[in-house]
């Protein structure tokens, strides 16, 4: 008889026994395999208690139980379990009806997204996004990643202070901030596209902007208008005036018709955040070479816009579009535009190329201000030529094969990046140090092909030897204008094609000068030369794509407005662009409206506006809360009441009287405001302080544009405007009363106390005395006065 165990072995025999099932890689699930070992029996009370005291094994890894049990013949035998567990019947129920519960909450939220999308217009890109086939989403989203910017990236000073050091870049601001900078407001506004300054007016909620998300409807109308697919993932926004900024905005209009520059700074004085007039200036600034003034115009201006987006349009989502064929949206285009040519000049290279991207996610299928133009040169000298690769590649992934990119603008299509993808594959062989090239050399071969209008433009301003026999060759013919192409692709195509050629060549032939790189270009082009078609038409393989998409206008167009918005730099090229276009007069806050607009500033878009500039004036309640507000001490109130009757010079400058003199100096530096009343109390004209354009003299004219026949283009003919004006009052009711009465109520910019009370101090000398015994003057004033003496003397 075989000995009895105890408790304590049994315990063991059963961990064993345990631990070997878990480590059985044979046998099937649902299956019992022979026993392999026997356990003596014991008595069925013994047993019983050693069932009822055993404890779970202690194992590492999940295993099935193990089952003792007494057989007939008197030994406990071991039901050994299957060598790949799975669940068990029940569990595979409940795993069965848990997949049941989930799908079918699927369907109650789809359903309920449905449902949701009637009532609510604006949730239907999100339905429609989210019942998408996965390869559809993966393209959406991988898009938005390219386009989706780097918010960090966007600030140039912080870029600056990596080349120059904190303390260059400080000294330089203090510099240019002037020596009274104690008293200047502290700047609480936050923005992500500018670094708000204490010197600006402060900011409301929305200042007259708001941006809001088209409806299904009004997207369809868009592909629609420009013959395309709709895209997955991607939601379409507009910025909508509200009252007050389109009263604005006429006063504007009608100051740019007049010419007279002063209107400007009363629009200012008005609404400090009005986007047009900011660039208005900014371009009057850059012209001066007053560059730092003029980019501290064009912040300003981002900084209005940015402040309508706050919501739900981001900057880092990579799907959100803005439409530029609507007038209001298309003054942030420009001010982008201008930002990155700003930032190109300082040599902020990485903030430009962010910058870029921004204006290209808001709108890539036309591109309206050519910011691939800048990409492709800003990719390699920011070191994002692995992104120029990436997008690269999805665009010839997906434009080729899906018919949802047809009719939309892919960067493979440009010259300018089939030439620097060739670059950017030569950097990361070098990179890798791979010395065959094979890879950019064939890239290289396929520009060539496709694009030989480049190559001499190329390698004369890279300096690149070519020899007799490439120069000969008909393709390589260099064009200084569209007057003298001879080719057999449709004219416009063609004058497009050379004058992208030659941007790409003015921008990035520093990139090719290295040795190594001009040795390999020359190389190259030798190898194609025999591979070059004898002539170019519509139907050549190369040309098919670019001739296709540059037969639409608007994608024309966004190559000359490129070219017009950066006239400076790229004036030459002008012959490359249609007489139709440059003799066409245009306004300088809406260069080349695309030719799919559906709004301008004309006679409807201003229909009940009321003229701004000739509002009536405040009641004297609403004068009197004012002037609490802006100087609650009312000693130095009243001063300054009768500093202004004292001076009926300096207060015939400001028609507005207290009011619009406090909100010029809340605006303007301070050492600009005490030479403005220096001027004036000192005998002098003050010409050039307030009255005309930054730096300009007396008696010189200052008309901002050439306007000309504007009316074709900016369908904004002056008879219209000035009519509108004249209509201004005619159609308020009691209810815009109310309105205007809430508009007296914004902030305001805080008057300099200390800088005027010095000033006055310094002018009111003996006039004190004799005001003091006035008997016009008002009592309280008097009585305010002889209590403090010492503000006055």
């Amino acid at each position: 008889m075989p000995p009895r165990l105890n408790k304590r072995q049994l315990r063991e025999q059963e961990e064993l026994l345990s631990l070997e099932a878990a480590r059985d890689p044979e046998g099937s699930s649902g299956e019992e395999s022979e026993p392999k070992t026997s356990v003596p029996a014991k008595p069925s009370g013994s047993a019983f208690a050693a069932k009822k005291k055993k404890k779970k094994p202690a194992a590492t890894a999940p295993t099935t139980p193990v089952t003792i049990s007494q057989g007939a013949s008197g030994k406990v035998d071991q039901e050994q379990p299957s060598s790949s567990p799975g669940p068990s019947k029940q569990e595979r129920k409940a795993l069965k009806k848990q997949k049941q519960k989930a799908k079918d909450n699927r369907d109650d939220v789809d359903k309920a997204l449905a449902e949701l999308s009637i009532k609510y217009p604006d949730l239907r890109q999100v339905v429609a996004a989210t019942s998408a086939s996965p390869a559809e989403r993966s393209a959406s989203s991988a898009l938005a990643e390219l386009l989706a910017v780097s918010l960090q990236h966007l600030d140039a000073e912080a870029e600056m202070r990596k080349f120059f050091g904190s303390k260059a870049i400080s000294a330089a601001k203090a510099s240019g901030s002037g020596s009274s900078s104690s008293s200047r407001r502290t700047a609480m506004q936050r923005s992500n596209l500018t670094r708000p300054q204490s010197t600006w007016s402060p900011a409301q909620m929305r200042d007259g902007l708001s941006a809001r998300v088209y409806a299904d409807e009004e997207v369809q109308e868009i592909c629609t208008r420009h013959g395309w697919q709709p895209l997955l993932e991607e939601r379409v926004w507009t910025v909508e005036y509200s009252k007050k900024y389109r009263g604005v905005t006429l006063a504007f209009m009608q100051t740019v018709m007049s010419g007279d520059p002063e209107g400007f700074w009363q629009i200012l004085r008005l609404l400090p955040y009005h986007a047009d007039t900011l660039l208005q200036l900014s371009e009057v600034y850059f012209h001066r070479e007053e560059h730092s003034t003029a980019a501290d115009h064009i912040d300003r201006a981002l900084f209005a816009y940015e402040r309508a987006f706050v919501g739900s349009f981001n900057f880092t989502s990579g799907v959100n579009r803005l439409d530029f064929d609507r007038v209001e949206n298309r003054p942030f285009f420009l001010a982008l535009h201008r930002q990155v040519s700003d930032l190109q000049r300082r040599g902020c290279v990485r903030a430009a190329f962010e910058f870029a991207r921004l204006l290209y996610a808001l709108d890539p299928w036309t591109d309206p201000h050519g910011a691939l133009l800048h990409l492709d040169f800003l990719a390699h000298k920011a070191g994002m030529s692995q992104w120029l690769l990436d997008v690269w590649d999805f665009f010839a992934t997906h434009a080729s094969n899906e018919k949802a990119y047809s009719g939309r603008l892919v960067p493979t299509a440009l010259p300018g990046w089939a030439y620097a993808r060739a670059l950017a594959l030569y950097v990361r062989e070098e990179e890798h140090r791979d010395k065959d090239h094979g890879e950019s050399t064939k890239a290289l071969q396929d520009a060539i092909i496709a694009f030989p209008a480049v190559v001499p433009v190329l390698a004369d301003k890279a300096d690149i030897s070519l020899s007799a026999d490439v120069r000969r060759h008909s393709a390589f013919r260099i064009h200084p204008d569209a007057r003298h192409l001879y080719s057999s692709l449709p004219a416009e195509s063609a004058a497009v094609l050379h004058l992208l050629s030659h941007l790409y060549a003015q921008r990035s032939f520093s990139l090719w000068k290295v040795p190594q790189r001009t040795s390999w270009f020359a190389r190259t082009v030798v190898a194609t030369l025999a591979d070059l078609p004898p002539s170019y038409d519509n139907t050549s393989s190369p040309y098919r794509g670019f001739v296709t998409l540059f037969s639409k206008r608007e994608l024309t167009y966004s190559v000359y407005r490129h070219t017009t918005v950066l006239e400076a730099s790229c004036r030459r090229l002008f012959g490359f662009i249609p007489r139709a276009v440059t003799d066409a007069k245009h306004l300088a806050c809406d260069p080349l409206p695309p030719p799919t607009r559906v709004s301008d500033y004309d006679e409807e878009f201003f229909r009940g506006a009321e003229d701004a500039l000739n509002v009536r004036p405040r009641s004297r309640r609403a004068n009197e809360r004012l002037l609490e507000r802006l100087l609650p001490d009312p000693v130095f109130r009243g001063q300054l009441q009768a500093f202004f009757q004292a001076h009926p010079d300096f207060a015939a400058r400001f028609p507005g009287g207290l009011i619009q003199f406090a909100q010029l100096a809340g605006q303007l530096p301070e050492e600009v405001l005490e030479d403005l009343m220096v001027a004036h109390m000192e005998g002098g004209d003050g010409v050039g302080a307030m009255g005309g354009m930054p730096g300009q003299m007396p008696g010189e004219e200052g008309m901002l544009v050439d306007f000309g026949n504007a009316a074709e283009h900016a369908n904004a003919p002056t008879d219209a405007v000035h009519h509108l004006a004249d209509q201004g009052h005619h159609e308020q009711d009691d209810e815009e009363d109310e309105e205007d009465d809430e508009d007296e109520d914004v902030d305001v910019a805080p008057l300099p106390v200390r800088l005027l009370r010095n000033i006055v101090n310094r002018f009111w000398g003996s006039n004190a005395h004799a005001e003091e015994s006035s008997e016009d003057e008002d009592e309280d004033i008097a009585g305010q006065r002889r209590a403090e003496p010492d503000d006055i003397d």
